[in-house]
């Protein structure tokens, strides 16, 4: 079997295809570290402004004078910007060194996140929020594939893992301080907070990433025939709506913890960890998994994930109760090292596209999932509606990857 033909797989038992430029001699080991914590900050900054925007959501929502579900807009116009920030940031920087770009998208990031901290009202904040979004996807695809580029292949996914583990780790602390500022000095210092971690990101990485040169060959053309591989659209159909369950109970948790479950700000921010500490598991062992079991590993965490939604609307009751359950929902968050480097055995030679479009699905989701959480809630169905609205998104992801992995096997079998 040729490389190409690997590009239609489903399974990780066949050869994959060469991802080098050509790859230069791997960097010493000091080198990988330093290159991934720097990688590593940035996604934390993604990660604090991402969730933070959700915990904080009810403070906003008073500030700027509007509801909470009519607030929950404003985490779908970050998500729009990534949507549509990640592909054409990605066609439009094919030509340049990925150190570079990374250096771009984050300063451009802390801008967004700086204008956020002023918005004078609503309106101005969907916008902000909007320009926020754009290099989110693009960072996240490009660092990936500098961070599968310094390590062995058989240890890619876990590599690719750092990245995301600094957005679990804002999960855990990031989010929880921007909480607790929010508390003491409004809402706005969380977004001035994440102003000041993208250009602390800007900083490591111009210090420590590789310095790449622009691939050979490397073009908008070539990035853009990604489009013409239903594989890349099947995984990417997995992350936009199998990560919408996970988004669609997280958006709401602080109103559910206020609600239903009848607790504080200062007990809700350390729920907030826990869904945390959920996720750095959930992402330490989906890669492990993904490395192992390849493409078969998003399968079990779907099914993982739908179980803990299911079980979200009777525990959201009880703190105790509810604590484990999101636990478990936050380590469904495991699933985003796994279709990154799928979409890096499937992509052939539209490396950088594939691994943005996986942002731009991923925050598909974020769009996807509040909004119809948010719907059920405004309908009057109860903020426990947004578990049965969170289980059907997955179930629907889990659908998506069996005709993934039908179609990988069909083609394989065809090219055998």
């Amino acid at each position: 079997m040729s490389p190409t033909d690997c590009g239609v797989c489903a399974d990780d038992d066949v050869a994959r295809p060469d991802l080098s430029d050509p790859a230069p001699a791997l960097p010493s080991a000091r080198a990988v570290v330093l290159t991934l914590i720097a990688l590593a900050m940035g996604g934390f900054a993604i990660g604090v402004t991402e969730f933070a925007a959700m915990s904080v959501l009810p403070d906003f929502a008073r500030g700027l004078g509007v509801d909470e579900p009519t607030a929950g807009h404003a985490i779908s116009a970050y998500a729009a910007g990534v949507v549509v920030g990640a592909p054409l940031l990605a066609v439009l920087g094919a030509k340049a060194p990925r150190w570079l770009l990374l250096i771009i998208f984050m300063a451009l990031f802390a801008v967004g996140n700086g204008l956020s901290a002023l918005a004078p009202t609503f309106e101005w904040m969907l916008f902000f929020r909007f320009l926020s979004g754009l290099p989110h996807g693009a960072y996240f695809g490009v660092a990936a594939l500098v961070a599968a580029s310094i390590v062995p292949r058989e240890i890619r996914t876990r590599a690719v893992s750092t990245i995301l583990m600094g957005l679990t780790i804002a999960t855990v602390i990031g989010v929880p301080v921007a909480s607790l500022v929010s508390q003491a000095y409004g809402w706005r210092w969380t977004f001035v907070i994440v102003a000041v971690l993208a250009l602390l990101t800007v900083v490591l990485v111009a210090a420590f990433a590789p310095r790449d040169a622009a691939r050979p060959g490397a073009g908008a053309l070539r990035e853009l025939a990604a489009l013409k591989n239903r594989q890349v659209w099947l995984t990417l159909g997995v992350s936009a709506i199998g990560f919408g369950g996970m988004f669609a109970v997280y958006a709401y948790l602080a109103s559910t913890l206020r609600e239903v479950t009848g607790v504080g700000p200062e007990i809700a921010a350390w729920v907030f960890a826990v869904f945390g500490i959920g996720m750095f598991s959930g992402n330490i062992l989906g890669a492990w998994a993904g490395d192992r079991f390849g493409f078969k590993a998003a399968a079990g965490l779907l099914i993982w994930s739908a179980i803990a939604l299911a079980l979200y609307p009777a525990a959201s009751h009880n703190l105790w109760t509810l604590l484990p359950v999101v636990l478990a929902v936050g380590a469904g968050g495991g699933l985003g090292s796994i279709l990154q480097t799928r979409l890096m055995d499937v992509a052939d030679e539209a490396q950088t596209l594939a691994a943005a479009l996986n942002h731009s699905a991923f925050n598909t989701a974020n769009a996807l999932g509040p909004l119809l959480a948010g719907t059920a809630v405004a309908a009057g169905l109860g903020w426990g509606a947004t578990g049965w609205v969170g289980v059907g998104l997955t179930l629907g992801g889990l659908a998506i990857w069996a005709i993934a992995a039908w179609d990988g096997r069909r083609e394989r079998d065809g090219a055998a």
